[in-house]
């Protein structure tokens, strides 16, 4: 199993890397589509003995993710407002069109993944187009990779506190090891680009920035487990072999990016 992991991060980490480095945001935002694509089903596949989720309207959302920078950029956030009481408005019409066949926990259960997956997911394509995008996207990468990688070191080594039986594995002495390990990570990429890529970046606000994402992105592994501990699963699905889903791969980055996106604005 952990040669598994280990094949399949090595495999697929520099596929991410080139595509966010190289690829123009067009390409960049259709791969953010498919993880979400793929993510909803996950998400939605997991409920499947609890609830009857709108699935389609789940997907149609996702989709959508592809289309985001046709929309002219002064409107793009104004657009996103306007989805919410949209997707509420068609879940009302669907509970109403089937005579309540769709129940209202379908509804809610569809809305929360629309939320949580696609419009979380849409923050990440929002950072990628901002000037110097391809940058700054590494601060939520390597927040919630970085973070994760190291509570596991930690955890494993040194660990002896559980922090919640919601994820019995995972230790207090992890988390603050991954948060420190995290801090680190993004302080040497921020010296990277600042002497390379004339960038200008303070060093005391990424570093509380970084610890901030990091926090959030610890949050957002507690939130998906969760969620399987509700659907009494382990993964989402077994997509990546040794690492699950694309949903347990993804869960602290897409967490994490809403509050990335703010608080990179103001670098």
């Amino acid at each position: 199993m952990k040669l598994e992991r280990i094949l399949t991060g090595v495999i697929g980490f520099p596929i991410v890397a080139a595509i966010l480095i190289w690829g123009n945001i067009y390409i960049i935002d259709t791969l953010f589509a498919i993880v979400a694509i793929l993510s909803i089903h996950e998400y939605f596949a997991a409920f499947k003995n609890k609830a009857k989720p709108v699935t389609w309207l789940g997907y149609l959302c996702c989709s959508l993710i592809a289309l985001v920078h046709i929309i002219p950029s002064e409107y793009v956030l104004t657009v996103i407002g306007a989805i919410i009481p949209v997707v509420i408005l068609i879940l009302f019409l669907q509970i109403i069109i089937t005579n309540m066949k769709t129940t209202i926990v379908d509804a809610c259960i569809t809305f929360f993944g629309i939320s949580y997956i696609a419009l979380f997911i849409l923050f990440l394509t929002l950072i990628m187009a901002r000037d110097n995008g391809n940058l700054l996207i590494w601060y939520v990468l390597f927040s919630a990779w970085g973070t994760d990688t190291f509570a596991y070191i930690f955890g494993m080594k040194f660990g002896k506190h559980k922090f919640s039986q919601i994820s019995p594995k995972k230790s207090v002495e992890g988390c603050i090891g991954g948060t420190i390990s995290a801090v680190i990570i993004v302080l040497i990429y921020t010296w990277f680009i600042n002497t390379n890529f004339e960038m200008d970046i303070n060093y005391i606000y990424i570093a509380v920035a970084g610890m901030t994402l990091s926090l959030i992105g610890q949050i957002g592994d507690f939130a998906a487990s969760t969620i399987k501990r509700y659907v009494e699963i382990k993964d989402f699905s077994n997509l990546f072999p040794g690492h699950g889903g694309m949903l347990d791969r993804i869960d602290s980055v897409i967490f994490i990016a809403p509050f990335a996106y703010f608080l990179l604005i103001l670098i």
